[in-house]
């Protein structure tokens, strides 16, 4: 998957993107040997340097080794990266880094079917490619097993992935499909454009998808010479993280990697790894791009050269980047949100290995003018030069970063890919420096770099115009980086965490269960994490089917603006004090019920909690934030209105589940959403609250490093009063028996189109039948690229980049549904059609293999066990057990059951609850291209 593209929605969304070579075999690999690979396996790793618990060792081939430690965690995540992405590309070969991502996963001799591996051994896997580097990670459980088995399959596909013509014929579709995804995005396609207007010269102006004729006609002799000279062991890193002996795994790194030969490098080889020397030259006057495009919310961006991530100066760009981009207090929030200008508005920045850019965005509705937005948008991150940043702002923007980099180091599974990105930047340890740099970040350094970077030259926006003097961003070189890492030793260690046993059994074992006066249920499972982590989830549920007729949208409402101030603090002081305790605070609501999820630490959690009781039983519903929150709902459901998988997915409940409306279960249009929300009050919203909210039946889990007793305490004075004017009463499910119909929605001007189709099915999830079903669709649609529909649909016949199915059951309704979804280019929705029911014909008729279900099985059962082995999964299952009057008997046994099932009583069960006659098809796209 390409981080490029996931980048750009993210983006856009919040502030605003893999797997083959004919094997030259062998003996042409290790050709370029100059050391007897006996010789090589013998020689001892050397340690580098040791930084905060991370180790660095060096193979006598050149390949870089970082282990680090962690036993707080049941898992093990082996994360391998190469340097080689997007930048490294040549004329014809866009997307080349990105393709030979998904061609490695195609198969070694050893390991011909990863996969189905993958499954089995019940990893959460993937790998991404972007500007400067491509990586491959799979987070296992814990075991010798699964961690040998890791490291010999990255150590195998490094030198022996097949690279083979006939997974390109297949696999170039796929990712064709992808860069169809991307293009659906407007904002997507306007950062595209944006970047290679402002890059003239340099790679980072190039999309890490490529350009779509460079992934149709790839010669497979140019993918296998790109993976021979890049998948080396001299330009690679590894880093397991996680629950390991140290000593074995170096070892067994030893024996596995150590072996491959470092490669003679040589003109006559082509295959020497010169350093990017194509250098941007400084931008000598304003640039302008204007993209037109089906859409319905306008966007306006505004781009800067900046310097690479390494430079002491981005430090404080990342700091001036925060100013200007965060809600509710950044400048642009300010200048164009609260003034109505814009709906939502953002800034973020590259940090790469070679000068990178600042970006700041608005999102503006069609009412409203985009020529207004963009002049108030450019004129307020240039302001910056004229009236810098005071210390409050530096102080603000400081610590939300630093909190951010806080949290992540206490997780060595997101430190260990973290690491991917800093050493493509230049050295593993920038990512400790930086944040050195960070907490030294003053005013007079923001302002210093907002005048010499945000410049009219040196901006992408605007049309030429001639300039007598032009005043020139001279963007300054890569630094070296070994030499501002040398001898650098970080903070002191961390605390370490316990080995947690994941079980059921152990889980239920060392959770204690309690509940107030008022009916408020409390979970609590204190164990020691690394760096003192807790997380909570706190659910509060309310009304009932009458109650809440026609109070869908007010409900929702009431939910967004808890965490906009409250009756003594504003928004923008809760966000200051969340930051301060280091903890990350999510809201959010739905039907008959509103979620709060808390990520902190030990010693803070006690006053997030009582912050997080203040947000729920004190909101403020200020009328200012009240017309923000609606303008940017109305933008965010503007921006869905010609989107084939919103409209799919839309039309698709609606068939599925005919509420009447006003009921608190009927699925709306997007026209009805944006109707209704214009049309609702403050007035309503206060009233929602008033008549709902209380902590009667509410539940509470706390799970990590905190004092039992000092959280009962906190809940009780919180929640152990708080009831509400209005009782709960559950709202029914009940099964619809819906014939099948079929839709196609047109979608004009999209490139990418989308697939669903299912049926209800009268099936709980504590039914005898569930764990058949449940596994028999793993094979058919879960799994990683290995279910049945994966193999036929995207490995096979290269048609669809995601697709899969699902099965839904309710704990306290026998109401479920069973649901496939794909997406596709438009011209091949009949293909796709037909594949997708010769699936379930087949499924239906021949069943399963052996084979198939204790694999399954296997890679269903691990993944049970990661989830648990998440605490923050964990504190959401314990929050859902307490509403259900459940324990972790449930999982025993369905784990009982699935661990007993039989190739027969998958089919058996497949056959009774999935009718092809009852299955409706939804499809949205741009058709006419058929």
């Amino acid at each position: 998957m390409t981080k490029h593209v996931i980048f750009a929605r993210r983006a856009a969304a919040a502030l605003a993107a893999g797997v083959m070579l004919a094997a030259a075999g062998p003996s042409a690999l290790y050709a370029q040997a100059a050391v007897p690979a006996a010789a090589r396996a013998a020689t001892a790793p050397v340690k580098v340097t040791s930084v905060e618990g991370i180790t660095e060792y060096r193979l006598a081939n050149g390949f870089r080794v970082l282990l680090f430690p962690d036993q707080s965690k049941p898992t093990a995540t082996v994360n391998i990266t190469y340097f080689v992405g997007s930048r490294h590309e040549g004329y014809g070969e866009t997307g080349m880094a990105h393709l030979l991502e998904h061609l490695v996963f195609k198969g070694t001799p050893r390991h011909s079917n990863i996969p189905q591996e993958l499954t089995s051994h019940g990893a959460r896997p993937n790998g991404t490619t972007w500007f400067d580097r491509t990586n491959y990670f799979e987070t296992v459980p814990a075991s010798d097993v699964n961690l040998t088995w890791a490291l010999d399959l990255e150590a195998d596909r490094m030198v022996h992935s097949y690279i083979a013509k006939k997974d390109l014929v297949s696999e170039f579709s796929v990712v064709r499909n992808e860069f169809e995804s991307g293009e659906n995005d407007p904002f997507g396609v306007l950062l595209e454009r944006a970047l290679s207007t402002a890059y003239l010269w340099h790679n980072y102006g190039n999309s890490t998808i490529g350009a779509r004729a460079d992934i149709e006609n790839v010669p497979i002799e140019r993918l296998q010479a790109f993976y021979r000279k890049y998948y080396q062991p001299d330009n690679s890193m590894l880093v397991v993280a996680g629950k390991f002996d140290e000593a074995k795994t170096l070892r067994m790194i030893q024996q596995k990697f150590g072996s491959i030969p470092k490669p003679v490098r040589s003109l006559d080889r082509g295959n020497i790894l010169y350093p990017t020397y194509t250098a941007e030259p400084t931008q000598d006057g304003e640039r302008e791009v204007i993209l037109r495009r089906v859409g319905d919310v306008q966007v306006a961006g505004v781009v800067y050269h900046v310097p690479a991530g390494s430079h002491p100066d981005f430090a404080a760009v990342d700091v001036l980047t925060e100013i200007l981009g965060s809600a509710p207090a950044g400048r642009l929030y300010k200048a164009l949100v609260e003034t109505k200008k814009a709906a939502a508005t953002g800034a973020f920045n590259f940090q790469l290995r070679e000068p990178g850019i600042l970006i700041g965005f608005a999102n503006v509705r069609k009412e409203s003018s985009l020529d207004s937005a963009n002049a108030i948008l450019v004129r307020t991150v240039e302001a910056v030069v004229a009236t810098p940043p005071t210390a409050e702002e530096v102080d603000r923007a400081r610590t939300t970063i630093l909190k951010n980099i806080d949290l992540t180091l206490n997780s060595s599974e997101r430190v260990g890919l973290e690491l991917s990105e800093w050493a493509a930047a230049g050295d593993w340890r920038l990512l400790y420096l930086h944040r050195d740099r960070l907490r030294k970040v003053t005013p007079e350094d923001v302002k210093r770099v907002a005048t010499a970077y945000l410049k009219p030259s040196n901006r992408t926006v605007a049309l030429f115009i001639p300039t007598e003097k032009p005043d020139r961003a001279e963007i300054p070189p890569v630094t070296d980086v070994m030499a501002m890492v040398k001898d650098y030793k970080g903070d002191t260690a961390r605390s370490l965490g316990e080995a947690f046993d994941p079980s059921p059994a152990n889980i239920e074992a060392r959770t204690k269960r309690s509940t107030l006066a008022s009916g408020f249920k409390l979970a609590l499972l204190p164990k020691s994490n690394r760096g003192g982590t807790v997380f909570s989830q706190i659910d509060v549920r309310f009304g009932s089917e009458a109650s809440l007729m026609n109070r869908t949208t007010a409900g929702k409402m009431v939910a967004q603006m808890l965490l906009r101030g409250t009756t003594t603090r504003t928004r923008q002081q809760i966000k200051d004090e969340l930051d301060k305790l280091q903890a990350r605070v999510n809201v959010i609501g739905a039907g008959n019920f509103t979620r709060v999820t808390v990520e902190t630490t030990r010693p803070n959690l006690p006053a997030v909690l009582r912050l997080v009781g203040e947000v729920l039983k004190s909101p403020a519903f200020d009328a200012k934030e009240f017309d923000q929150l609606r303008e940017q709902s109305l933008a965010q459901a503007e921006e869905q209105k010609s989107e084939p998988t919103a409209l799919a997915q839309v039309a698709f409940q609606r068939t599925m589940g005919p509420f009447p409306k006003g009921h608190p279960n009927y699925t709306s249009t997007i026209d009805e959403d944006i109707a209704d929300t214009k049309a609702l009050t403050l007035d309503e919203v206060k009233k929602f609250y008033a008549d709902f909210y209380g902590a009667a039946r509410g539940t509470m889990s706390v799970v990590g490093d905190f004092d039992p007793r000092e959280v009962t305490a906190i809940a009780t004075d919180l929640f152990g009063s708080w009831k509400s004017t209005t009782p709960f009463e559950r709202i029914v499910t009940p099964y619809r028996d819906i014939a099948a119909t079929s839709q196609s929605i047109p979608t004009p001007d999209k490139a990418n189109a989308f697939f669903i189709a299912g049926l209800n099915i009268a099936l709980r999830d504590d039914d005898p039948d569930y764990a058949a079903v449940a596994l028999a669709n793993y094979i058919l649609g879960g799994g990683f690229l290995n279910s049945r529909l994966a193999t036929r649909i995207r490995q096979k016949e290269g048609i669809s980049y995601g697709v899969g199915s699902q099965v839904t059951a309710r704990p306290l309704d026998r109401s479920g549904q069973f649901v496939t979804f794909a997406i596709y280019a438009p011209q091949n929705a009949d293909r796709l059609e037909a594949a997708f029911k010769e699936e379930i014909a087949r499924m239906l008729k021949d069943g399963f293999t052996a084979d198939e279900l204790n694999q399954a099985r296997s890679g269903y059962l691990q993944q049970r066990l990661q989830s648990r082995a998440n605490d923050n999964s964990l504190a959401a299952a314990l929050s859902t057990q307490l509403y259900l009057d459940r324990t972790t008997a449930y999982d025993i046994e369905l784990e009982k059951r699935i661990a007993a099932l039989t190739p027969q009583q998958l089919v058996e069960a497949m056959r009774k609850y999935i009718d092809p006659s009852k299955i409706t098809i939804v499809k949205a796209g741009d058709f006419t291209k058929k």
